[in-house]
Formats: C-alpha cells, structure tokens, sequence
C-alpha cells in the first residue's frame, strides 16, 4: 500500500531530505520498493514516505536518515532504563527524528511526531559517527544508546554510530518500541549488546491507538531473547489505558514464558502531550504493578519514576537469599554489592546481565 507523500511541516521535511544516505533494511518488490526496518514493512512507491515519514522511495531506492542528531545527552544507564547494565555508568544517548508510533502521552513528541505534528518541530544538528565516539570519552560513557525517538526507523545510523563504539569498548544499546522484524534485528544485533522493548499494553485494540500491532511487540521480545541481546522490558502504567489487574498479569505472565530472569520495569504515567484526561499513576498503583509481576514469576521487577517512595521495588536483590545486591534512589546507584563476575556475593547465584 503506498503512504501518501504529505508532511507536516514540508520545509523541514525538504531539509531533512538531504540529511540522507541509500539505506541497507529494504529490498524491491516489483515497481515499488518494501522496508524492512520495523513492523509496518512498508511497500513504497516512488516518490513516497513510509509509516514514519522519514524513510521515502527515491528513484527506487530507499533513502534513511544520515549523519545528524535531534536530541543528544549523556545519563545514567539506568535512565534507559537498564537496571542490569553496568550499574552506575553514563550512556551517551541520541536520537533523530520521526516515528512509526503515535503515542498521544509520547514524552518525546517534538522529536518522534515532527513531520506528524505541526506543533513539533526540532531543528537538527549535523555530527559524524567519530565526533560521536569523541564526544563519549568526553562525558565519560560507558554505553552508547539510540533512543528519543524510534531507533529502529534510523538502524542504519544507529550501527554505523555502534561499530566505531564496540571498537573502542564501549557497550551499546536500543531503546525501543519493540515493533521491529527479524531482518532488523539480524541486522544490528553484530553492533547492539542490549535492547530495551516497551510493551505498552496487552490489548491489540490500545495498540492499534497507539499505531501498531501487539503481536508484532510480543515476537520482538521473543526474538531478542533467543538472539542473545541482554533485553529489559518496560511498561508505562497509565490508569484508565492499560492498568487492569487482568492486563497487568497477563504482561508479566508473557515475559516470564519467555524467561522469568527478563527484568520488568513498572514506570509511573504522568499527563503530557495529547493524554490530558488520564490521571498520574500513583505510588500504590505503581507498587501493586510490581507485586503483581512477582506473583507472577518474573524475578527482577521494578517500580521506576517515583524516587524514593517505593520501597524496595527499585532495588536488586538476589531471588534466591534476597540478600541486597544494588541498592539505588531513582537512578542513582547508591551500593553495589555483585562480585565482578555479577555473583550474588552472599550464596553465589549468577544475575542475568551485563556486567563488565
């Protein structure tokens, strides 16, 4: 099915246009050309856009996005969040522009809603893959991370940013809506050490809300996991969308059939860009979210988002003594207790991870 050529904002889409290179996640089909970056597989014509509008058909071939950021910053790993990735290091995160979602509560909306939303818009800022790496050593990373928007639409940048990072030490990693395919996950997975997959809902009605499809999400992170990438999961609990027991359990049960060693991260909902009517989640909805993903036999879950305040649901502990292996507030690691082999120091139990 063709995507229609139309924009937003067409002058930026114009500039955008030229910060492109030949892309390597497609292949011919007939007169029209399919993208296999992402869930969609858009078959495009010429002259035409895929789903997120900044991978178009131009004299047959695909053309992505090339060689600039929209959003660069360097946090805590656990920001991502990986809670099982090098406890207390940075991760120099970047990300470009342009979506195959269109979450109305999208915390990123001036960036992955840009050629979407007239009200977005962020201008972007030309760098190389070796100004990138420079500018890690700079912020003293230890991870390199594609993030802000969907990184899965910009792979291409995203490895050739990736292959000079693993070069140099660094570990690298995704941060994604999980709506990818297996020719994108084949592609990335030489350069991508850890992926995160939002899993937004249990309901393919809420997802097709939100743009996609749920099975696509569910087969993503079964791909991630037998591909060997260390995953991490992370649900948005937002009252009202996705917070029924029922959903709740059902999310937790799926990622443990897949392995109950994949953490689960429960984060806190608060109103932005479309979601206005939906109230915040609250300190008990965020702690019952994570009971209920114990209940359910996953062993690392966490309660992320509201600092301080619940308990023990954004702390690591060992299944099988509960001795306290990392402790943390927020994001900040406040006591690291694994063994460098990432051994619970008190009865020798291997935590899933990556740890050097």
């Amino acid at each position: 099915m063709a995507r229609k050529t139309k924009v937003a904002n067409e002058t930026l889409a114009e500039y955008l246009d030229r910060m492109t290179r030949v892309g390597e996640l497609w292949h011919p089909e007939g007169e029209r050309i399919r993208c296999v970056a992402c869930g969609h597989r858009c078959l495009i014509g010429e002259g035409l856009r895929g789903v997120c509008k900044v991978r178009f058909n131009k004299d047959g071939k695909l053309y992505v996005p090339w060689g600039y950021v929209a959003a660069l910053q360097c946090d805590p790993t656990e920001k991502k969040p990986f809670f099982h990735m090098l406890p207390g290091s940075k991760a120099l995160t970047f990300g470009m522009l342009g979506c195959d979602y269109k979450c109305p509560y999208c915390q990123n909306w001036l960036t992955s809603q840009t050629l979407r939303d007239e009200a977005a818009g962020v201008l972007p800022h030309p760098i190389t893959p070796e100004q990138m790496l420079q500018l890690a050593h700079e912020c003293g990373a230890r991870v390199m991370a594609s993030s802000y928007n969907e990184p899965l639409i910009t792979a291409e940048w995203a490895v050739a940013n990736f292959k000079l990072a693993k070069a140099d030490g660094l570990r690298t990693a995704f941060v994604s809506n999980g709506n990818a395919t297996r020719e994108a996950l084949e592609y990335i997975r030489p350069w991508t050490d850890a992926y995160k997959v939002d899993l937004k809902s249990m309901n393919d009605r809420n997802y097709r809300i939100l743009g996609g499809k749920l099975q696509h999400v569910l087969d993503t992170i079964k791909m991630v996991h037998e591909m060997g990438f260390w995953i991490e999961v992370v649900t948005l609990v937002v009252p009202g969308f996705n917070d029924s027991e029922e959903e709740l359990r059902e999310a937790a049960r799926y990622i443990a059939s897949v392995s109950p060693e994949i953490p689960w991260h429960v984060t806190a909902f608060h109103q932005d860009y479309k979601m206005t009517d939906n109230r915040n989640t609250t300190v008990r909805d965020l702690i019952r979210a994570a009971e209920i993903g114990r209940e359910e036999g996953l062993h690392f879950v966490y309660a992320g988002n509201l600092p301080g305040m619940v308990g023990d649901w954004e702390h690591t502990k060992c299944p099988d003594c509960q001795a306290m292996l990392i402790r943390r507030y927020g994001f900040l690691v406040l006591e690291n207790r694994l063994t460098p082999e990432g051994k619970c120091p008190d009865c020798g139990r291997q935590i899933p991870g990556i740890w050097s």
